[in-house]
């Protein structure tokens, strides 16, 4: 087919392009660009200055919310002191109120012994005047002339001393009746000047229970506005150090692509000086080569480490697998992982992925616990790309994913999943990173 002869012709072009005449080898490709030291350095020196910035944004951010929390547990008591000053205020209410109902039941109490007492004392009046007006019947003197017998005049005596005398001790009732009544009445009117006052200090405390509540939700409002700013200045800042270790690393990428290209270079102009000497010599290339001299590992920079391990996105997560080659059987868990069935499964569970990725730099066991302490450790606020991310807690490491930079990492999640690209989540990550390169 035209197609087909066509990319046969590409390819052919291409292969004499690369190897050019027989015995040259491979040729080298133009010099990649090499950043200087002074670049590498200011790159490194802003990637930590902003990695301190954001140590101290967070400290400051740590304080802040601890504020807030006690500004929170202020809120909380004075709106309490608010419930109680306004129960209070209910309660003096209440007793104000009763205290003048009883105030007023006990002065008219009083107005009516007060009554009583004057109609007696005019009854009294009456009958005293009627005593001594003549035809009367009772206690004048018609009544005694008018007797049959000194005995009768006698009872009649009696009977009006008797009619008197209960008037009388009636009246003494009635005074007395007047002044416990009138005393209840000075007593009421004390209570309820008590229990206005009592209101008054209530709605007084209520008052000023109200003002500390608010005041207290204030001072919460503006800590949390505080505290929302401070987010977002450490967010920012955040950014612009995943932007400064970012340029770190792609430096460092660009100085190591520039060393290989160095020595990919040497190794051309030895083997073409090898085989200029051949030729010299009349052996025409028939004698025995040269040894070539060995390369470093493959795969030992950041970005071959990290080239490996997005090579495996998408193969399956299975639990158990994975090593320095490549993708194996899953074994058995006894649980989660026999339920997806890894053990059928070809893949990476989290730290078989890591043991393929860093293969070319450092042997690594198959546990993430163990690859937590397999390098230096650095502060999560420095980590950098092609760092070990690390989550766990008390009970030990759990999981592990290689950082690329710009918040983003690649990871084999869990059973049921695939190996992927994920931003790097922070919640139970632990506090540093492990570092084995660099």
């Amino acid at each position: 087919m035209p197609r087909a002869r066509r990319g046969l012709t590409v390819s052919a072009l291409t292969l004499v392009i690369l190897f050019g005449f027989a015995g040259t080898g491979l040729a080298v490709p133009p010099p990649p660009p090499n950043p200087s030291d002074s670049e590498l350095n200011n790159s490194k020196a802003d990637a930590n200055a902003k990695a301190g910035e954001v140590g101290r944004l967070t400290n400051q951010l740590a304080q802040a919310e601890q504020k807030l929390s006690q500004l929170q547990d202020d809120v909380e008591l004075k709106q309490e002191e608010a419930n109680k000053a306004l129960v209070d205020l209910q309660a003096a209410q209440d007793a104000a109120a009763q205290a003048e109902n009883d105030a007023k039941a006990a002065r008219t109490e009083a107005d009516a012994a007060a009554a009583a007492i004057e109609k007696a004392r005019a009854d009294l009046k009456t009958f005293a005047a009627a005593s001594f007006q003549q035809g009367s019947t009772v206690g004048s003197l018609s009544a005694y002339l008018s007797a049959d017998s000194p005995k009768d005049m006698l009872a009649r005596a009696q009977l009006l001393d008797a009619v008197g005398g209960d008037r009388l001790n009636a009246l003494d009732r009635l005074q007395q009746a007047q002044t416990a009544k009138s005393n209840k009445d000075s007593a009421a009117r004390k209570a309820a000047e008590i229990a206005q006052q009592k209101q008054d200090a209530a709605r007084q405390a209520k008052t000023s229970a109200d003002a500390a509540q608010a005041r207290a939700i204030s001072a919460q409002d503006s800590q949390a506005t505080q505290n929302a700013q401070l987010e977002k200045n450490k967010s920012d800042v955040e950014q612009q150090l995943y932007a400064a270790q970012a340029k770190v690393s792609g430096l460092q990428g660009q100085r190591q692509r520039y060393q290989d290209w160095l020595a990919q270079k040497q190794r051309e102009d030895e083997e073409r000086a090898r085989q200029a000497a051949l030729a010299s010599s009349g052996d025409g290339g028939g004698g025995r080569p040269a040894s070539k001299p060995a390369s470093g590992p493959a795969g030992s920079s950041i970005e071959a480490v990290i080239a490996r391990a997005l090579s495996k996105v998408g193969l399956p997560y299975a639990w158990g697998g994975g090593n320095a080659s490549g993708p194996t059987r899953g074994i058995r868990d006894g649980g989660v992982a026999d339920r997806y069935g890894d053990y059928n499964k070809i893949g990476f569970d989290c730290s078989g992925l890591m043991i393929y990725a860093f293969a070319g730099v450092k042997g690594l066991p198959h546990y993430s616990g163990y690859q937590y302490t397999a390098g230096r450790r650095v502060p999560l606020s420095q980590m950098r790309r092609g760092d070990m991310l690390f989550w766990g807690g008390a009970g030990g490491i759990h999981h592990v994913a290689l950082y690329l930079g710009g918040g983003q990492m690649v990871e084999a999640p869990q059973s049921g999943l695939r190996v992927r690209v994920a931003p790097v989540r922070y919640g139970g990550i632990m506090p540093y990173a492990t570092r084995l390169i660099g």
